[in-house]
């Protein structure tokens, strides 16, 4: 029995961690194809790039790990009852169900690492992950003066450069707009050619012109004599420095990204949700202590003639203007009720969405270490039905069970959000609907069903036309 087992494990090991790191490489591919234009052109170093992928794929755990699970299982078994394994085994009086023991505790296993690592490892992922991405995204472009395009990336100057030398360095054509926004003074160079170097730890960029010329407009004399003046400068050679530190990579505290949901574990999640009620509930009696002073009381008939004849009365008992003066207070006080619940409203409704985002993610702690459980039920008595390994048919099976899961579940989250569902019925419909299904193959599967045997449907179909012909 032993041998049976570690034969599974052996079995189950390897295209787990396959699958896995395949997966995991997808992902990044496509976090660098979204994300490329903001990481390319901006002179990061090497580390910089390699930890935010290192973080990206951190936080793609939760997507890359259900989906290796259920690939490789039915991977597992497939090559299992491919090789006539799994046939050798129920010979031997050993069930399915038996000889599915060490993977469900392995999966058990991995189900439990699942939740320690997105109640505990994901939230400072995260952190990490949206702090630097957001950093990175802000990071201006280290592509300096690039040939026939007017560049602002100095704060100030526009400098249009019309070809470059093939090492890069040498300039032709340089044309510098400068505004000076104190003393409203505004300067255009134009140069023939020229050389640009870094100084040492690129504090600076230099500028070596020759052959050039600047014209300066500024302000003429206070007073009577208003008119702008026009001077002219030729020069035979000019250094101009232009200040660099703007393109190096400034962080942000990563305090200011705390208060995302993502950022947070099931102790904070719970305190936010307890904190954020509260305040709903205490802005709900506020305002009905501010309310109460606006409400008036009369005891009037039931019937609506009565009714009449009662505001009949006591309206001829006013004045035309003590009659105004009531309409106008009381209208003044409708329109301060009417501005302090809207007020209000509008602030609770915000509250309550951001309650339920809580709960999305609270909830999500849960769900990835579940579904693990539940494509596990789905995977293998799959791979023991269709008796296929490899990466041919289990690939296409795991991936549509995977995005069945995947689109019920990104639909339910967003119901949440919009409040037509409840979290747990929101984030919990995927894996209810899924686990029946596992449960009904995995018992096809104990009764070696032939469920998804071409024959046995063209037997099917073969003995209908004949009933129909007869």
């Amino acid at each position: 029995m032993k041998k049976i087992h570690l034969l599974i494990l052996k079995s189950f090991i390897r295209p787990f961690l396959s699958t896995f790191l395949i997966v995991m490489f997808v992902l990044l591919m496509l976090f660098l194809f979204k994300y490329i234009d903001d990481l390319i052109g901006k002179g990061f170093a090497w580390y910089v790039i390699l930890e935010l992928m290192m973080y990206s794929s951190a936080t793609n755990v939760a997507m890359a790990l259900p989906l290796s699970v259920l690939l490789s299982t039915i991977m597992t078994y497939g090559s299992l009852g491919e090789n006539y394994e799994l046939v050798a085994i129920k010979a031997a009086g050993i069930s399915l169900s038996r000889a599915m023991y060490p993977m469900i505790i392995i999966v058990s296993v991995l189900s439990i690492s699942a939740f320690i690592f997105s109640d505990y490892m994901l939230p400072v992922a995260n952190l990490k992950y949206f702090s630097l991405l957001y950093d990175v995204r802000q990071q201006r472009s280290a592509t300096l003066l690039p040939e026939g395009v007017f560049s602002n990336s100095f704060p100030g100057h526009t400098i249009r450069v019309e070809k470059k030398g093939a090492d890069g360095q040498a300039l032709y054509g340089v044309m510098i707009y400068t505004k000076d926004q104190s003393s409203e003074n505004n300067s255009i160079l134009f140069a023939k050619e020229g050389r640009m170097y870094r100084t040492a730890g690129d504090q600076s960029l230099v500028l070596k012109l020759k052959d050039g010329v600047r014209y300066e407009e500024s302000a003429g004399d206070v007073g009577y004599n208003t008119r702008q003046r026009l001077m002219r400068f030729r020069f035979k050679d000019m250094e101009l420095r232009f200040d660099l530190s703007g393109f190096k990579l400034a962080r942000t505290d990563e305090n200011e990204f705390k208060s995302a949901f993502q950022m947070m574990n099931i102790k904070q999640l719970r305190e936010y949700k307890k904190t954020t009620q509260h305040t709903i509930d205490s802005s709900i009696q506020a305002s009905y202590r501010t309310m109460t002073p606006y409400l008036r009381y009369f005891s009037l008939p039931k019937k609506s003639v009565t009714v009449k004849v009662v505001a009949t009365a006591a309206a001829k008992s006013l004045t035309l203007n003590e009659q105004l003066g009531a309409l106008s207070n009381s209208s003044s006080e409708a329109r301060s009720i009417q501005s302090l619940i809207k007020d209000n409203d509008s602030r609770n409704h915000d509250n309550a969405q951001n309650i339920r985002r809580s709960l999305v993610e609270y909830q999500k702690k849960y769900t990835l270490s579940v579904v693990c459980l539940v494509l596990f039920l789905i995977g293998a008595p799959l791979g023991a039905i269709i008796r296929k390994g490899g990466l041919g048919l289990p690939v296409v099976v795991s991936v549509a069970f995977f995005l069945i899961y995947y689109i019920i579940s990104t639909i339910g989250e967003k119901s949440v959000k919009d409040g037509d569902v409840s979290p747990i019925w929101g984030m919990w419909i995927s894996i209810i609907i899924l686990t029946p299904v596992g449960l009904f193959l995995s018992y096809k599967a104990i009764t070696d069903s032939a469920i998804f045997d071409a024959d046995s449907y063209k037997k099917f179909f073969k003995r209908v036309l004949r009933r129909t012909e007869a």
